[in-house]
């Protein structure tokens, strides 16, 4: 008798509705994690772009691990949008109603218009992604000496960007798109992991609309300070 072959647990797992549902949590929270660094570490170029060259050449020189670092980064994004267009399309088979509009559905369930634009907003950033790094890592950039030390000038190059008025402005537009993903992606992050109960639902939700409008916000910055200065 021919023994039945049964998929592994981790197939399974990822096949389901819950499954899939953690996944796309699980890398939507690395990848908001990467992010406010992202944000944080261009707020630093404001203040000391020195700082902000030695940051990237202590990046650059973690060699190995950098690369590890930027594959798990790499295959977080490639499970999220794989997941987040599955899902998508899954609930636009089994819904027989379309809207009429788009407004919020109230609470519990957190329907707005950041939750039911999060394949047009994800969209968006991925077309800005592929653009981001041609711009700024897969480029020639020129070098600089600090405290004895020969490093990429990555600030003056950001700088020089920053000051054309096309990419300003098309960058800060794509990061109110980012804003919008965060605000509905970092909730329903935590939720899919189970890490919200309904009495705290009401207040992680503005939370993560408070923090995905700081991110924003942060990002923003930097490009309109550039140029303006």
């Amino acid at each position: 008798m021919t023994p039945i072959k049964t998929r592994p647990e981790i197939l399974n797992f990822y096949s389901s509705p819950i499954g899939k549902k953690i996944i796309t949590g699980v890398t939507g929270l690395v990848l908001t994690l990467f992010v406010i660094f992202h944000a944080t570490a261009n707020l630093l170029l404001l203040t000391n772009p020195k700082a902000y060259n030695q940051l990237a050449h202590f990046l650059d020189s973690l060699g190995v691990l950098l690369f590890l670092v930027e594959a798990i980064l790499m295959g977080a994004l490639i499970f999220h949008i794989t997941i987040g267009v599955i899902l998508t399309f899954n609930n636009m088979r089994s819904r027989t109603i379309g809207y009429e509009k788009i407004q919020s559905a109230g609470f519990p369930s957190k329907q707005s218009i950041s939750s039911r634009t999060m394949i047009f907003t994800g969209s968006v950033l991925l077309i800005f992604l592929i653009s981001h790094l041609l711009t700024f890592k897969f480029v020639q950039c020129d070098y600089i000496v600090i405290d004895g030390i020969t490093m990429r000038n990555l600030s003056k190059l950001v700088i020089e960007i920053f000051h054309q008025p096309i990419y300003t402005i098309t960058y800060s537009g794509v990061m109110i798109f980012l804003g919008f993903h965060l605000s509905h992606g970092i909730w329903s992050g935590l939720q899919s992991l189970s890490l919200i109960n309904s009495e705290g639902s009401h207040i992680i939700h503005w939370i993560s609309f408070l923090v995905a409008v700081l991110i924003a916000l942060g990002f923003i910055a930097t490009p309109i300070v550039i140029y303006l200065k």
